[in-house]
């Protein structure tokens, strides 16, 4: 094997790596020294490829983040689809890319980035994220309440699916299947836990 062939087939094998570790640890849990080790190479070696954690952070969220506009992208192109059951395909290719939570992941990382790095994975995020889930919420058949924008809608959807990365609760006890307790947790999210209706807003403003 040619030396850019060898060179290419490592740094593969180290994004590939780094994805995996990144996402079920978290940047801040996740070393260098843990992705060569996995690999099989040594530190000086990984950084022949990438000069720092951060640059490879970068360039794992950039090619991840793009395949999950992507998958976005294609449920907004079901036509045929309700809104409900859009956000339920949405909510499932976010599942399928990602283990734990995402607005957790995104905080964490966002807390421990270089004001540079800071400033790109927040575009990557706005880019492949928040951009194509306000697109959902943008539909006039999705309904959105008038005091909320999409984007804001967008960034609220992201934050309140941490449930469905793992709780310490089985909600819907054991009778229910995995997919049935992840709709369960998305139609609260969506729709509330109670059948209150309007009951809080009268309440605010009889204060």
């Amino acid at each position: 094997m040619k030396r850019a062939e060898q060179l290419e087939k490592t740094r593969q094998a180290i994004l590939k790596t780094a994805t995996k570790l990144f996402l079920q640890k978290g940047f801040g849990e996740t070393s260098t020294r843990d992705i060569a080790k996995q690999i099989g190479i040594t530190q000086p070696a990984l950084y022949h490829h990438f000069s720092d954690k951060e640059v490879l952070y970068l360039d794992v969220m950039t090619n991840l983040c793009g395949k999950v506009r992507q998958d976005i992208n294609k449920v907004m192109r079901k036509h045929d689809l309700s809104p409900n059951e859009q956000l339920w395909q949405i909510t499932k290719a976010l599942k399928k890319h990602h283990p734990l939570s995402i607005y957790d992941q995104y905080n964490q990382a966002m807390r421990l980035l270089s004001k540079s790095a800071q400033q790109k994975l927040n575009m990557i995020f706005t880019m492949d994220y928040l951009e194509p889930i306000a697109a959902f919420f943008r539909q006039p058949d999705v309904g959105l309440r008038p005091d909320i924008l999409p984007k804001e809608a967008a960034e609220l959807f992201i934050a309140g699916l941490t449930p469905i990365f793992g709780t310490s609760q089985l909600i819907g006890g054991h009778s229910i299947t995995p997919e049935q307790r992840d709709q369960l947790i998305l139609d609260c999210i969506i729709n509330g836990l109670s059948n209150w209706g309007g009951k809080i807003k009268k309440y605010k403003n009889n204060c």
